[in-house]
């Protein structure tokens, strides 16, 4: 009995750290605004979307942390939820391809389809969220070729730059595909 509430306690600063980091970066917008930092101006649905990708984060992180101990499998999780964070922020504030409103950025939203999905399929299973982490990165990939290939509606914007930001999203869900199979190896 103890022990069991030492171990509760002993993991209680990760998530006062990890839920107080949340509400850190949903602060700072309204903060930034009351000293009209400029480019800074959301309103109460923007507060709103945040909020719930925030919430779409810390929860099924905070349910890998409980279904398994294994530190290769809780840094899969994470790995692949900040991925899934990232390319979902980045698409909604600015676009991967082009602008916000380019309709070839749908396909972004698709690729990550595949990876709750396929994580849903895995019921919790490291091998099966390895493939499907690595399939996510894979349909990243796709996607980018397809949307970069039509129209641009933000000519500025180089491809080279929109590469290295999909990039580094896919390499997130790599990431978390090896910590997977690491887990699965382990098990």
């Amino acid at each position: 009995m103890a022990s069991d509430v030492a171990a509760r306690m002993a993991k209680l600063p990760w998530r006062v750290i990890g839920w107080g980091g949340a509400a850190l970066l949903l602060a700072l917008p309204f903060v930034a605004m009351q000293f009209q930092v400029t480019g800074v101006d959301w309103d109460p649905t923007d507060f709103a979307v945040f909020g719930l990708m925030l919430l779409m984060f810390g929860v099924p992180l905070e349910l890998a942390a409980r279904a398994n101990e294994g530190w290769s499998y809780r840094g899969g999780a994470a790995l692949g939820l900040l991925g899934m964070l990232l390319t979902v922020w980045a698409n909604l504030a600015v676009g991967i391809v082009g602008s916000e409103d380019n309709p070839a950025n749908m396909l972004f939203f698709g690729a990550l389809l595949v990876g709750v999905v396929g994580s849903v399929v895995a019921r919790g299973r490291a091998k099966g969220l390895a493939l499907a982490m690595f399939l996510t990165a894979a349909s990243l990939g796709v996607a980018f070729v397809v949307a970069s290939a039509g129209p641009t509606d933000e000519p500025m914007v180089k491809h080279s730059t929109e590469t290295l930001g999909t990039a580094i999203f896919a390499g997130l869900f790599l990431g978390s595909a090896a910590l997977f199979r690491k887990a699965a190896r382990d098990a």
